[in-house]
Formats: C-alpha cells, sequence, structure tokens
C-alpha cells in the first residue's frame, strides 16, 4: 500500500536525524569547505579585474596617473594600449577559464567515477593552488606580463578546478540519502556562496598591498585545504563500516519510500521503486554508467539546457558584480568587493530555503519556476539601483535569493535526484557523470555569456541586464515540460488527499 504523503515526509526527517553521525558532519564540512577554497580563488580573479586592468594599461592612460616620460621606459612591459581592450581580454580570460572548466567537468566526471574521489578533489585543488599562484603572484614578481601565458595558465586552472564539484556531490550522494536532500543539499550548496565570501574578504584585506598578495593569500589557503582533503575525507560510509545507503531499507519500509529519488517513475509499483545506491554485494564495484547513457537519463537534458542559462546569470555577477559597481558607481574596488558579498548572502538564504520547499512539496520544478518568475522582477529592479549602497545592497540580496538559490538547487540537490533515479539500479557510479554533465553544460553557457557581457557592457550595462532577464526566462522555457508535470501530480495527490478525508 502507498504511504502518505505526510507520513512519507515524517519519515523522511526522522531518516535524516537517525541515520547521521559524527561521520556525516566531518564529510559535510570537508565538502563545503573544500569547493568554497576553490571559489574563493575564482573570486580573487574577478575581485582584483580593476587593479589588474590599471596594471595592463600604460601608467599615461590613467586619468589618477601622472603622465611619465620617456614612454618607452614606463611602457614597455604593459600589455594594453588601454583600457577598454585590457577589460575586453578579462573577459576573454573568464570565457576561456570557463569553456576549459566545462571540458574538465564532462571528463572530471566520468573520472569520478572510475577513481579514488578523495585522490582527484586534493589533486584538483592542490595543482590549481600552484596555478593561481603563478598567474596572480608570480609573474607580478617576475614582471612577466604575456597574453598567451596568461590564456595557458587560465585553461590549465580550468582544467583542474573542474575535479570539485563533481567529486564533491558524489561524496555527498554516497553519505546523503533522499531524507531531506533539498534541505541538506540546499544548505551544504552554500558552499559556493561562502567561498565568493571568503575571496572577497581575502582580497579586500589585503589588496592595498597589491593584487598579488590577494592571490598568494587564497592559493596558500586552497593548497592546504587539498592536504588536509587527501589525510581526512571519506568518501563512503563503508570505509569505516557504516551501512551504505538502502542497505536497511527492507527493515523501514517507509523509510525506502523516503529515499527514492524525486525524478523516479510515479507510475511504477512501489515494489519497483527500490534501489541501491551502492552495490548488494561489497565484493563487486558497481559498473559506472556511460556518458551517453547519463545523457539519455529522464530530466538531464532539461535541466542541463536550463543551467547553462542560470549559471551564464549567476557566474556573470559571480565574474562582473565587483567591475559594475566600480565602474557605474565610481565607488572604490575595496568598497564594491565588500558590497558584492550581499548577492551570495541571498543565495545561501534562498537555496536553504527553496530546498526545504522541495523537501515539503517533494517537488522541485514548481519551486525553481516561482523563483525564477520572481528573479525576472529582480533583475529589472537591480538594473534601476540608485546610488546607494544600503539600496543597492538590499536589492543585491533579493537578486541572489531568487537566482542563487534555483542555481544552486540544480547543481546539487538536482543533480543528486537524477543521479539516483530508478533507471540507474546497480549502478552507484553515476552521479558524479550526471553532476558533470549538468555542470558542464552549464559552464559552457556560462563561458559564453562572460564574452558576450563584456561586449553588450559598452552598449550600457542596461542591456546586460536585459540579457539577464532573457537568459533567466529561457531558463523557465526549458524546464516547463518538468514543471507542467509536477504541477499535474501535485494536484493530482492533493485531489486524493480529499477524496480520503
Amino acid at each position: 500500500m502507498a504511504v502518505p504523503g505526510s507520513l512519507r515526509r515524517q519519515s523522511a526527517s526522522r531518516g535524516l536525524v537517525s541515520h547521521c553521525t559524527h561521520h556525516h558532519t566531518v564529510v559535510f564540512l570537508l565538502t563545503f569547505f573544500s569547493y568554497s577554497l576553490l571559489h574563493a580563488s575564482r573570486k580573487t580573479f574577478s575581485n582584483v579585474k580593476v587593479s589588474i586592468s590599471s596594471q595592463w594599461t600604460p601608467s599615461c592612460r590613467n586619468s589618477s596617473a601622472p603622465e611619465l616620460w620617456p614612454y618607452e621606459l614606463w611602457n614597455s612591459s604593459h600589455l594594453f594600449p588601454n583600457a577598454e581592450e585590457a577589460t575586453l581580454f578579462l573577459g576573454t580570460l573568464d570565457t576561456i577559464f570557463l569553456f576549459s572548466y566545462a571540458v574538465g567537468l564532462f571528463v572530471s566526471g566520468i573520472v569520478g567515477d572510475r577513481l579514488n574521489l578523495r585522490w582527484v578533489l586534493s589533486f584538483g585543488m592542490c595543482s590549481s593552488a600552484l596555478v593561481v599562484f603563478s598567474f596572480g603572484t608570480l609573474t607580478e614578481w617576475l614582471h612577466f606580463y604575456n597574453k598567451w601565458f596568461y590564456c595557458c595558465l587560465w585553461v590549465v586552472n580550468g582544467l583542474l578546478q573542474s575535479t570539485g564539484w563533481p567529486c564533491v556531490v558524489a561524496v555527498m550522494g554516497n553519505w546523503f540519502g533522499k531524507a531531506g536532500r533539498g534541505f541538506v543539499f540546499g544548505l551544504w550548496s552554500a558552499c559556493a556562496s561562502v567561498g565568493n565570501i571568503l575571496g572577497a574578504f581575502l582580497a579586500s584585506c589585503v589588496l592595498g598591498y597589491g593584487y598579488e598578495y590577494a592571490f598568494l593569500v587564497t592559493a596558500s589557503v586552497q593548497f592546504a585545504g587539498g592536504v588536509i582533503v587527501f589525510f581526512g575525507l571519506l568518501t563512503s560510509p563503508k570505509e569505516v563500516g557504516l551501512p551504505e545507503l538502502g542497505a536497511d531499507e527492507d527493515e523501514v519500509s517507509v523509510e525506502e519510500d523516503a529515499n527514492r529519488p524525486l525524478m523516479g517513475n510515479d507510475d511504477v509499483d512501489d515494489d519497483d521503486r527500490n534501489y541501491s545506491i551502492q552495490a548488494t554485494d561489497n565484493d563487486n564495484q558497481p559498473k559506472a554508467i556511460g556518458f551517453f547513457q547519463a545523457c539519455c537519463l529522464p530530466g538531464v537534458v532539461p535541466y542541463s539546457l536550463a543551467y547553462a542559462c542560470l549559471k551564464l546569470v549567476n557566474y556573470s555577477f559571480f565574474f562582473w558584480l565587483p567591475f559594475y559597481l566600480s565602474s557605474n558607481f565610481k565607488w572604490k574596488e575595496a568598497e564594491a568587493d565588500q558590497l558584492s558579498i550581499w548577492y551570495d548572502v541571498g543565495g545561501i538564504i534562498g537555496g536553504t530555503i527553496q530546498g526545504l520547499i522541495s523537501d515539503v512539496l517533494q517537488k522541485r520544478a514548481p519551486v525553481l519556476a516561482v523563483s525564477l518568475l520572481f528573479a525576472v522582477g529582480s533583475l529589472f529592479g537591480y538594473s534601476h539601483s540608485p546610488n546607494s549602497k544600503a539600496i543597492n545592497a538590499v536589492i543585491m540580496a533579493i537578486t541572489g535569493f531568487f537566482i542563487g538559490g534555483p542555481s544552486n538547487m540544480i547543481s546539487s540537490a538536482i543533480s543528486a535526484d537524477l543521479g539516483r533515479q530508478d533507471l540507474v539500479k546497480g549502478s552507484s557510479e553515476a552521479l558524479a557523470t550526471v553532476t558533470g554533465i549538468v555542470d558542464g553544460t552549464g559552464s559552457i553557457g556560462a563561458a559564453v555569456g562572460q564574452y558576450l557581457v563584456s561586449l553588450i557592457q559598452n552598449l550600457g550595462w542596461m542591456w546586460v541586464f536585459y540579457f539577464f532577464i532573457l537568459m533567466t526566462s529561457l531558463t523557465i522555457l526549458f524546464i516547463s515540460p518538468l514543471i507542467v508535470r509536477e504541477i499535474r501530480l501535485l494536484l493530482h495527490e492533493r485531489r486524493l488527499r480529499m477524496l480520503a478525508e
């Protein structure tokens, strides 16, 4: 007999609490802060764009600097004749990073399902830290400025950083089941926003000494985090003798229903809904799912296309918000860095609350749709924000709530749902691959977007916001079939409850 939805949700909450150990807490914190450190190093680059642009531009072209002669002596080592070309190259670097990051995500997801997740994650963190140090600190100390060298370093950095997200989501998927996944992953996915805040804070603290020290600090902290992950992260419960997810489903049938993913087929019998995140035979390692098999799973393509549009908007705020505040309102770079934190604060709150609501409804798509509709209005409102730091911060946080929240849900909880659905029974090694596909497609969209933003902003920032509104609307369009399907299911469940009463 089917379990009522209210009982299912209550049992899900009890299951989440009863199965949580100190190992779960350690895994939660280690994966959280490992990805936070990766994002902090990315945020550093966006926070020092003004300083880098000034360094790469001849001093006589900077309005705040005196004209120094002879010209050949003072300006021979600079890269660009004016700030406009320097800004365009910074946008090109963002695009290069995101394209290589996208390609790396597709590969890293496959590699993560076949190698030890702890090794892959630790290698990516430590190697990326060395590349960031070379890009921002070593080149400045040696006064070595070369466009092709910067491009090559950023390609390598994108590939190395791509190891992070598929690995941490897969580890979390191994430790935390469907019970309360929306809330747990919504809270946990704040790691990217916390990393942005940490990166902005570290950069603003040392920016007065030179932008190279911002790269030095974040790279050092990230390298140390990679070492801690290598020695401390547990990738699955079986490493400490704990039962794997789904192992005790026969004992409590209600928990079995609570642990099935949202992406499962609601028309099948309850007996067909059982699935195991790990194979029942621990002696046999589950076979990893193929790339094209993962693409054919229900919901993967629509959510991937939707995330391509949404991540474009979210990462445009990530890469360009401090620059926008400095250039549009003429605020100091350090002040703009600190103010941009409020967008991430809104994303943290949005991801947690919306994940909790999706757990209560047992549906994700309708929650996303409502949030994205409000996001369109908040984008229009933020584009007309006055020259007031307090008002700007409030509208920025609201915008982050409605954009960052859905972005966090798609990249974490929904990716976990997609990678744990019924069609991957017997193949626990699918989550990293599915996560790589969703996030990789999103990164391709974000990569294209960063270059477009660098071009569109020459027409005026208002046109950039119109572009963001268009992309947010396309996000809703791509998942509209899922939205309609899940709303129909909600109405059907409501009618059944009314008849039962």
